[in-house]
């Protein structure tokens, strides 16, 4: 069977070390993750229990102190490892992580990969 549900986490702001610029190694900026995550929610929604669904907040704390605590060159590099993060420590089938680095070009609002990812 196909999940079709779907967990989101929005606009989850975290600072980090990023960029391959020597200036952008000595600051710390904004990242902005936007999750869609593959759940069943059935199970969850039958109990109305935290035990049966993902529970956003526990992906939500583990991204944030991965992310606080990492120094990579590229966003694509830092949305990788976020989403690997996801799939195996919290068994999410599928995901689409938007990895946004607001600012990072003159005259534009934000500049962002999006990358999907499965488990297997």
């Amino acid at each position: 069977m196909q999940i079709t549900d779907r967990v989101l986490i929005e606009g989850l702001e975290v600072r980090t070390v990023i960029g391959i610029y020597d200036w952008e190694r000595e600051i710390r900026q904004t990242v902005r993750l936007d999750l869609e995550m593959a759940w069943d929610t059935s199970k969850a929604a039958r109990s109305d229990d935290i035990a049966d669904t993902l529970d956003y907040k526990a992906v939500s704390k583990r991204l944030i102190g991965f992310v606080e605590g990492s120094s990579f060159g590229l966003i694509e590099a830092l949305a990788e490892h976020c989403a690997r993060i996801v799939i195996d420590e919290f068994n999410v089938p599928w995901l689409r992580l938007k990895m946004s680095k607001p600012g990072a070009v003159r005259g534009s609002e934000n500049v962002a990969v999006l990358i999907e990812r499965s488990a297997a």
